[in-house]
């Protein structure tokens, strides 16, 4: 145990990239929406969450981590993301005694209607299209020791633009380990494995001749584009955390390192912090995907209350700040409540 400091260090230089790598796969998966992290503390720090997850958004970061909740939470989180585009998050954990925790998600990116535009009609056509995608997650998740847990995410996903969509099934699974030495944790997990999404619609539905060297016959055969078939946003995630102020009464401050191994980037860390006054008072920052090729995501920062209600439930009110670089930032706010058992 005297030697887990060894861990970041080691996480650090085989998750670092290769120098004179020049081709990266950014752009190459469909659903990347699966991609945005989910909960303003989450974010907050960085994103450095897979050895954390002990509230409702574990659901997304490692379900292995609701397995240790006691009580019901239900989580929603806000998210005003980059161009105009909403980005909203909802899941709720329920213990069932020594049964497990039973996990259930909803996460949504909607845009407003937008003008169709052609090239002989650039300012509009008078038709309007919308798109979008949503995913449709359950889970369950136990403890199979007092230190090791483990959960499973079935989700369905679907994305859709104007009258064309695409669906598919995909699998997160997650582990956490809290080890003997000062609470320090391990976590890791591996998300959006699943089937191959293709696009389908009226949108793909053309009229061709299929032999243009007879006359007479018919030239308006309906046909069906072939599109390609693209992966989901397959990463695997290992984090350490550790509250370094433990043993202080009132205070606590949480660090975490996460290391990411995505099948449409390069690999990277993320970094984060917490700092916790009484158990009510919060202030985060982090660091997202550094190390991270073509990606304009860096510094994050947030702050968190809690607050009993009435004696019965405990409100935890986030806020999350994160930079984009020439995209500029994005804003997001979280409201979890949890039960009191």
């Amino acid at each position: 145990m005297k030697r887990l400091w060894l861990v970041p260090v080691l996480m650090s230089v085989l998750f670092t990239p290769s120098q004179g790598e020049t081709v990266t796969k950014t752009g190459t998966t469909a659903a990347t929406f699966l991609s945005i992290g989910v909960g303003s503390r989450a974010l907050g720090m960085g994103g450095a969450y897979v050895a954390v997850a002990n509230d409702a958004s574990a659901l997304y970061w490692n379900p292995a981590g609701a397995a240790r909740l006691e009580t019901s939470q239900f989580m929603f989180s806000h998210n005003e993301w980059i161009a105009d585009i909403n980005f909203d998050y909802a899941a709720t954990a329920i213990p069932m005694g020594s049964g497990g925790v039973l996990g259930l998600s909803a996460t949504f990116l909607t845009m407003g209607e937008q003008m169709v535009r052609t090239v002989s009609q650039p300012e509009g056509t008078g038709e309007k299209f919308d798109a979008g995608s949503y995913a449709m997650a359950v889970g369950y998740s136990m403890m199979l020791t007092d230190r090791f847990s483990i959960g499973f995410m079935g989700k369905y996903v679907r994305e859709y633009i104007k009258d064309s969509s695409a669906g598919g099934l995909a699998l997160d699974i997650g582990t956490l380990f809290e080890t003997q030495w000062r609470g320090l944790m391990l976590g890791m997990s591996i998300s959006n494995f699943g089937t191959k999404m293709q696009m389908a619609g009226n949108d793909v539905l053309v009229q061709v001749d299929p032999d243009p060297t007879i006359e007479g016959n018919n030239e308006n055969i309906n046909a069906n584009l072939s599109l390609d078939k693209f992966d989901m946003p397959l990463v695997f995630r290992v984090g350490v955390a550790m509250d370094v102020l433990r043993d202080v009464p009132g205070n606590s401050l949480l660090l975490s390192i996460d290391a990411l191994h995505p099948n449409d980037n390069s690999e990277a860390m993320d970094f984060g912090m917490e700092y916790g006054f009484m158990d009510r008072l919060y202030i985060r920052a982090g660091y997202k995907s550094a190390f991270m090729e073509d990606t304009e995501e860096g510094l994050t920062a947030g702050a968190g209350l809690s607050l009993a209600i009435l004696g019965s439930a405990n409100l935890n009110v986030d806020y999350a700040y994160q930079s984009f670089g020439r995209l500029e930032q994005a804003h997001r706010v979280s409201v979890l409540v949890s039960t009191i058992g």
